[in-house]
């Protein structure tokens, strides 16, 4: 990933905020078919290993399961966010007319070594902590208990558990920081009257560190 210095995040607490708040990541991967792609949601666990460790499930249907081997060395890639600039919003614009549109975005990478689990105890507990995290905001948060027993081990006989200890862990958060605070609060707010909250509001709070 191209990464200048000014767009640049290694704060470890951010990342893992990021990736708590957006857990839905896309695994890259480069098996003998080439490069592949899945798109998975994850649970991080912070505290295990240097950079924390990524949990997720697939299918065993997913040619995944035959691509990659133990400890090859993935790419995991989450987003919280992107927005299109235009240079109508930034101040800069009437003084040079030195603008052009932009994208800007907010990305953490995190490599490193993965792991394919068949373990039936540990796929129901990654999946029981999945569904209670993304059910705790439900009127009625649905549990795996809820579900038949019988139905529930056939459907956990059909997966698997990929973890991935992080080994290295980069941030990309591009919010015009190279523009200067006027033009980031001027296009962070031109976001947020229309709509583009996450952005927006990453912009402002960029705005007050520089």
């Amino acid at each position: 990933m191209y990464l200048p210095k000014h767009f640049s995040e290694h704060q470890k607490e951010v990342l893992h905020t990021l990736i708590m708040e957006n857990p839905f990541g896309t695994l890259v991967t480069n098996g003998p078919a080439g490069l592949d792609a899945n798109h998975l949601p994850f649970e991080l666990e912070p505290t295990i290993g240097a950079l924390g460790v990524l949990s997720a499930h697939a299918s065993k249907n997913n040619p995944l399961l035959n691509e990659v081997k133990n400890l090859d060395e993935v790419l995991v890639v989450f987003q919280a966010g992107n927005a299109y600039i235009s240079p109508t919003w930034l101040p800069s614009k009437k003084d040079t007319e030195r603008q052009v549109p932009t994208w800007n975005y907010k990305v953490a990478h995190a490599k490193g070594r993965i792991k394919l689990i068949h373990d039936e105890a540990h796929v129901r507990k990654l999946v029981a902590k999945l569904t209670k995290r993304h059910e705790a905001s439900m009127e009625r948060p649905w549990k795996i208990s809820d579900a038949p027993k019988e139905y529930i081990r056939e459907l956990l006989k059909r997966i698997f558990l990929i973890e991935i200890e992080i080994t290295n862990l980069i941030g990309k958060f591009k919010l015009n920081q190279d523009d200067g605070p006027k033009d980031m609060v001027s296009a962070g707010t031109a976001l947020i009257e229309q709509g583009e909250q996450t952005i927006g509001e990453a912009m402002l709070e960029a705005a007050k560190k520089l």
